[in-house]
């Protein structure tokens, strides 16, 4: 059996329509047992008269060419159908030492060695190997096999070797996706990188943001509506004036005496329950309002006087734990509501009025010396003074609506030139004193 062999590559792959069943053998082969197919990994049978997708016949063995294969049932669709040859590498023939030379059964031997070697070409195929241009791999061996170990290349170049252990690898496949993740971050990971020594300085930090941490409640109430209506009005530019005055030298000095132990703690009581009420009372529109008239710059100035040490020396008196006391009782109910009540629009509209005099106030401030003095000389009673008397002294006594004046060792009636009238406020009179 004479056949001609092509030089096609033994080995064919075909990708399924669905239900196709023919498919072509491009490669010639002797015998149907020269030919191996599959579906995927699994190997079929054969059968010459298939009755299943799982068997396959055969046509055109022993003919240049090749011929074809056919499924007893239709593939389905993308299956995978592989089509090789598996020639036994064997002599079958054997020639006489003599006699008529049997031309024929060469040929046949002759095809098969040729059918052998193309084999043996398309396995190596499958096999890795060094190109042809490498100048280093010649008489490469493989080392002996190690558990679990990848082959990889020495250090020199020269050798395989099995050292990588797979654990490692495994470690890294484990944690791919934080490896994704980390690579879809990596220009935030570099910007981090590049602010590296203020990330240092926020873990050195990390004591004070943990207390901020802890404060977060109380952060939380400085954002209700309320409390941010009334932070705007604090940050209105005569306010952030007022506030600058207060940041001078002389009132920064001031304010650093109401960090001492005494008066921390005084302001700690400050912080109780019933207290934190009553401040609530002092955000509400009205006391807002009237804390703004407060910040003019005449108030300020008088504040600032109130900086000075001697001042200061007595509000540290004032921190003593008996005035503490004193002012936790303010802080009670009843006080409160006194307190609500002074806020009112009227008694507001009262101190409106009292600034409208405020020129006469000063003005009485000025000649405070005479009136203080006239309020020691002049009283007005039902019965004579005893006590802080100074000779020159003058007393109206309303129950015998008599003027007297102490004479430095008794009160005597002043009754010369004197109008006898009810109200004593509108006696005319000229005295003459001796």
């Amino acid at each position: 059996m004479a056949i001609t062999i092509s030089d096609t590559e033994p080995r064919v792959q075909y990708t399924a329509t669905s239900g196709q069943t023919s498919f072509s053998v491009p490669f010639e082969f002797f015998t149907t047992a020269d030919i191996k197919v599959f579906n995927g990994t699994t190997e079929l049978s054969f059968n010459a008269s298939p009755s299943s997708v799982s068997q396959y016949s055969v046509t055109g063995a022993g003919v240049s060419g090749g011929g074809s294969i056919t499924l007893g049932g239709g593939a389905t669709l993308n299956d995978v159908i592989t089509i090789s040859r598996d020639l036994a590498v064997a002599r079958s023939t054997d020639f006489p030492t003599s006699g008529a030379f049997q031309i024929d059964s060469l040929n046949t031997e002759l095809d098969k060695i040729i059918a052998m070697i193309q084999q043996v070409e398309r396995d190596l195929k499958f096999s890795p190997k060094a190109a042809a241009t490498t100048a280093n791999t010649f008489n490469l061996t493989f080392p002996n096999l190690v558990a679990n170990k990848f082959l990889t290349v020495n250090s020199g170049g020269t050798a395989l070797e099995f050292t990588q252990d797979v654990t490692n690898v495994n470690i890294v496949a484990g944690i791919a996706s934080n490896i994704s993740t980390l690579s879809g971050i990596a220009s935030n990971v570099t910007s981090v990188a590049n602010i590296a020594s203020d990330v240092t300085a926020v873990a050195n930090d990390s004591a004070d943001i943990g207390a901020v941490a802890a404060k977060a409640t109380e952060i939380g109430r400085l954002g209700t509506t309320d409390a941010v209506a009334d932070l705007a009005i604090l940050g209105t530019s005569a306010i952030v004036t007022d506030m600058d005055l207060l940041a001078t030298s002389a009132n920064v000095t001031a304010m650093g005496h109401l960090g001492t132990s005494a008066n921390v703690t005084a302001m700690g009581l400050l912080g109780t329950s019933a207290v934190v009420t009553d401040m609530d009372l002092l955000g509400t529109t009205d006391c807002v309002a009237d804390m703004a008239l407060l910040a003019n710059a005449d108030v300020i100035a008088d504040m600032a006087l109130l900086a000075t040490t001697d001042v200061i020396a007595d509000m540290n008196t004032l921190a003593t734990t008996d005035i503490v006391s004193d002012l936790n009782t303010l802080a009670t109910t009843d006080i409160v509501n006194d307190l609500n009540q002074l806020a009112t629009t009227d008694f507001v509209s009262d101190l409106n009025a009292i600034e409208g005099i405020k020129a006469n106030v000063t003005t009485v401030a000025d000649n405070i010396s005479g009136i203080n003095s006239f309020a020691e000389r002049y009283r007005v009673g039902s019965s004579d003074p005893t006590s802080s008397l100074n000779a020159g002294d003058l007393f109206f006594n309303s129950t015998s609506n008599t003027l007297k004046f102490y004479n430095g060792s008794a009160w005597a009636d002043i009754d010369t030139g004197i109008q006898t009238e009810t109200d004593p406020t509108a006696i005319p009179f000229s005295l003459a004193l001796g």
